[in-house]
């Protein structure tokens, strides 16, 4: 193509993408391109991924035509400028692909007038290309048909969007080979002997199969034969052998032409060590004995490319079912991500951070993802039964197995990955996955795919963001619980047919079968998104409700929360997709009377299920935190901003009963977080109070008022159904009227108290404030002189035990410590308590027990007032804290178990006497703890009927149905504990059959 061209200048060159500028300047001159478009043609060469590549191609191909032909050419840019721009594009981006148009410069009309043509037309222009040729030249044909084929194909392909098209890229790229592997087999039938004795058909697997195929790749085939009729099996096997080995020498022996690609029939039953060809029968009964799991995996893509259709047809027909048992298998979920697993931990450590196929995040994750999703789902879903991965994904958001917006980004990076991966190959047909290294392919690489800034650069970060992304989901979809529980269910089980549901309801254990059943129809019927995703999961949540003590109540409260949360599209995505949320929700369901209330009331609040990291207790900084802003977002509106608190309390009550459920939570946790809970309550509530008044009153706030909590509050041990015991103390600012700092403390008290104790859809915290100077004949706050006053002159013996467990919990913090240092002396008195006092608490305690049990109530079976119950334990060892506590420190902590050790430690009891009470004291208040999980309400006594006793005794992780034993192991532990009371708090001998006076 030589002629006259004017000079293009260096910047001009620069600016379209040209990295050999002087190169090109000589090289423009031999394009015959009209003078005054020169400069347009060099800007259309800027399309190309590199500039150079296709203008070296262009003058590499006028070398080698005639000038006729680069008349034809150089008019193209004002004729055809759609051709010009795909046989730029062409020579740019494939040296290979060049070369093969140099070598064969007639195919360059091909490339002009590309269209990607269909598997028919493709089969045809291959078939003809050998006809009835054989060897060398029948080699050479295929390979010069096969080639101009493939130059179409690429020439569309980089010349439209390239993530639009790519399935029908791949579609056709997948036929072509399936058109050369037949072509193949023509050549080899005319080269065999007797090769009509054996009805053959080559299965394509993997990408071709799945008409996912790269530019160059393995093709991976399996062979198949059956003797025509009236020969011998093993004879035709015999001719099969020799018609596959010359298919594969066909395809991938090195010619004049070069070759095709390997063909691999490694996947074939034993691999390498197997038989090369072998009948259907031989095939299905490997399958059905000796098949592992990733030989499964791998026939989801199997499909007849060449050869005998009838005996293709009769493969499909055997092994399919196969397929679809295949997740029916011991551990087959377990197994498929243990090969993923295995097939990352062989990449080469050197090529991990470059690999878009194998390594993390790359095509495999995408594959293996929606592979065994299928393998699970398909076997009683059949609209799930896509070779390829694209129809796959769409096929699995379709049927809600996958979140919509999880298959939009799957599908688009599994594209955008392939275009990468199809860009790298097709430059050198080479077979690679790998990132390139150097800065010059990068450039041309990112160019291919648009990139034009900094392409080198740009094209590695958005690769590694979508590898990133991919990486993400992968572990979210291909190690969801869900899987592993679906593929343990048989396939009646999983498809859930309503007209074997009441039976399996019934095996399951549920007392109302019916009645499940009408829960279960109007979970799933339909043809709703929501439908499909319950039909799913409910087959998987059955099997875990009745893993509990009341299936019945575990789905009743799901089908309510379900019936609430409508047509939300985060809740049974939630419970799809993330982690152990259905299993943690419906074994909470079933186990737990109170979450369900609770979530009845707060459906929204079941987010978080959602992951382990929010079942973790807020600390009180966090929850008051989130309180004050409710607060705030009620201004104006008090109440509406005391219910924000309410609700922010029922929230966390749910996370602190489901994470103690599933055993995330000792009981000293739990304890904490309700204390926790219970104290940022009353602190926001406080604020708010304060607020109220202060609008109210149109005043200042004139005194400082502080809560301090008493009883298991003050102690640290608060359970679900305790109340907030607390004492209200305030403190006048200096010059403030005394009436009236007194008249709006109370305001703010009575404000708090009411709110907080009344009824709503919330759990109410009662706010006993009974043990206050004169009980409740006295003022519910009082200041701090007042109290002082009052405990100097009026305090008598059980309010200084009373006091052991006062802590300041919220509201004014230096007056809360000027309240404790009030308190100190009284509650750690001097040289500890006299004998008279001692008298008067053992004599108080003993009045207790005869006239503060409930009517009607067992003393050995109630919890707090029972023999060796809460409050044994607790005055044991309050009576030794108000004794020894002003010598021993350690003694000086308002809970129970602390002291108890120091105890211990200072020889003030045996330590075996000590565990006794621990134990019983322990195992008490998690009974009281597991009563009110179980029940939803206060219990405290052991249950009488065995039903509530089993799931008491399953949330202490008892198995089901150990609940008979519940109550035997209470009385032996509380019986010990009593023993050590009598002794060391009573100062009897519990052996003494007399009866004995604890008053002595």
């Amino acid at each position: 193509m030589t002629a006259e061209s004017p000079a293009v200048s260096r910047s001009v060159l620069a600016r379209a993408g040209f990295t050999e500028v002087e190169r090109a300047q000589g090289m423009v001159g031999d394009l015959r391109i009209a003078p005054e478009l020169v400069d347009a043609a060099v800007a259309s060469l800027a399309q190309a991924a590199s500039p150079d590549h296709a203008l070296l191609g262009l003058v590499r191909l006028g070398e080698v035509l005639s000038d006729s032909e680069n008349h034809r050419i150089a008019t193209l840019f004002t004729d055809d400028r759609d051709g010009w721009d795909r046989l730029v594009r062409l020579l740019g981006a494939s040296t290979a692909l060049t070369d093969h148009l140099v070598r064969h410069p007639e195919h360059w009309p091909d490339v002009v007038a590309a269209e990607v043509r269909g598997r028919d037309a493709l089969y045809a222009a291959l078939s003809d290309s050998v006809g009835d040729t054989t060897g060398t030249d029948a080699y050479d044909a295929l390979r010069v048909a096969y080639y101009r084929q493939l130059l179409q194909i690429a020439a569309v392909d980089l010349t439209d969007d390239p993530v639009e098209q790519f399935p029908m890229i791949s579609e056709a790229l997948s036929e072509l080979a399936g058109a050369a592997i037949a072509a193949a087999l023509r050549i080899a039938t005319n080269t065999v002997e007797d090769s009509d004795t054996c009805r053959m058909t080559v299965i394509g697997m993997g990408k071709c199969g799945g008409l996912e195929l790269n530019y160059i790749s393995d093709v991976d085939v399996i062979f198949v034969c059956e003797p025509a009729d009236g020969v011998d099996e093993a004879d035709a096997l015999t001719v099969g052998n020799k018609l596959a080995a010359e298919v594969m020498r066909a395809c991938s022996e090195a010619t004049g032409e070069g070759s095709l690609w390997p063909v691999d029939p490694a996947l074939r039953p034993e691999g390498k060590q197997g038989p090369l060809v072998r009948s259907v029968e031989s095939h299905r009964a490997y399958y059905e004995r000796w098949a592992k799991t990733w030989e499964f995996q791998a026939l989801l893509k199997a499909r007849p490319i060449a050869g005998d259709a009838e005996v293709g047809e009769a493969y499909l027909d055997a092994i399919r079912p196969l397929i679809w048992r295949a997740a029916d298998r011991d551990h087959f979920v377990e197994d498929v991500q243990a090969m993923r697993r295995r097939v990352e931990d062989h990449v080469p450590q050197a090529e991990v951070g470059r690999q878009l196929k194998l390594g993390p995040g790359g095509l495999r994750d995408i594959e293996f993802s929606v592979q065994l999703l299928q393998l699970v789902h398909g076997r009683t879903d059949e609209r799930l039964r896509d070779r390829g991965t694209l129809a796959a994904m769409a096929s699995l958001s379709r049927g809600g197995y996958i979140g919509r917006v999880d298959a939009h980004d799957l599908d688009q990076a599994y594209r955008r990955l392939r275009v990468l991966e199809h860009r790298i190959q097709l430059s050198r047909m080479r077979r690679s996955h790998l990132i390139p290294n150097s800065s010059a392919d990068l450039r041309v690489l990112g160019r291919s795919i648009g990139l034009r800034a900094n392409p080198e650069t740009d094209v590695v970060k958005q690769w590694r963001e979508r590898a990133a992304q991919v990486r993400r989901l992968h572990e979210r979809i291909f190690y969801r619980p869900l899987l592993s529980a679906v593929a343990n269910l048989s396939r009646d089980d999983a498809r859930l047919s309503p007209a074997s549901a009441q039976d399996r309801f019934a095996a399951l254990g549920f007392r109302d079968a019916k009645g499940a059943v009408r829960h279960m129809e109007a979970l799933t019927s339909g043809v709703s998104r929501r439908a499909a995703i319950q039909r799913t999961l409910l087959p998987v949540m059955l099997q875990w409700f009745a893993e509990e003590v009341d299936p019945d109540l575990g789905l009743l409260a799901f089908r309510k929360l379900s019936d609430a949360l409508g047509t939300t599209h985060w809740f049974l995505k939630m419970l799809r997709d993330e982690g152990r949320a259905a299993e943690t929700l419906a074994k909470a369901l079933a186990s737990s009377r109170y979450v369900g209330q609770l979530l009845e009331n707060a459906p929204s609040a079941v987010r978080i299920f959602g992951s382990t990291h929010a079942l973790r207790p807020l600390t009180r900084d966090q929850l008051l935190t989130v309180m004050r802003a409710a607060v705030d977002r009620q201004p104006q509106d008090d109440d509406a901003a005391l219910l924000a608190v309410r609700s922010a309390r029922r929230t966390e009550l749910i996370r602190i009963a489901v994470a103690d459920l599933t055993g995330k939570l000792e009981l000293d946790a739990v304890e904490r977080a309700l204390t926790d809970l219970a104290s940022a309550t009353l602190q926001g509530t406080l604020e708010l109070a304060i607020r109220h008044v202060e609008k109210e009153t149109h005043t200042t706030i004139s005194t400082g008022i502080s809560i301090i909590g008493m009883g298991r509050l003050g102690g640290g041990e608060m359970g679900y159904s305790s109340d907030a015991d607390v004492i209200f103390v305030h403190d006048p600012l200096p010059d403030a009227d005394p009436q009236l700092a007194q008249s709006q403390a109370e305001e703010v008290v009575t404000f708090l108290s009411t709110g907080l104790s009344a009824g709503g859809p919330d759990p109410a915290l009662v706010v006993d404030a009974d043990l206050r100077p004169e009980g409740k004949a006295g003022p519910i706050v009082r200041t701090l002189a007042s109290y002082a006053a009052y405990y100097e002159r009026w305090s008598e013996g059980w309010e200084s035990q009373a006091l052991l467990r006062a802590a300041p919990i919220a509201g004014d913090e230096e007056l809360g410590v000027s309240f404790r240092a009030l308190i100190d002396p009284l509650r750690w008195p001097e040289g500890g308590i006299d004998e008279k006092a001692v008298r008067a608490i053992r004599m108080l305690k003993a009045r207790m027990e005869a006239e503060r049990l409930p009517r009607g109530g067992d003393v050995r079976t109630h919890f707090k007032l029972g023999r060796g119950g809460l409050s044994d334990v607790e005055w044991t060892v309050q009576l030794a804290q108000l004794q020894h506590a002003h010598d021993i420190p350690a003694l000086r902590h308002t809970g129970t178990t602390t002291p108890l050790r120091a105890m211990v430690e200072h020889g003030l009891i045996e330590a075996d006497d000590a565990d006794h009470l621990r134990e019983s004291w322990t195992l008490a208040s998690r009974l009281r703890n597991a009563s009110v999980l179980w029940r939803g309400r206060p219990v405290d006594s052991l249950p009488g009927a065995l039903a509530d006793a089993d799931g008491i005794a399953r949330i202490l992780g008892s198995p089901v149905g150990s609940g008979y034993q519940l109550s035997d192991r209470y009385l032996k532990v509380s019986r010990r504990a009593r023993e050590v009371v009598e002794r060391e708090f009573y100062g009897t001998d519990p052996d003494d059959e007399r009866d004995t006076d604890p008053t002595r």
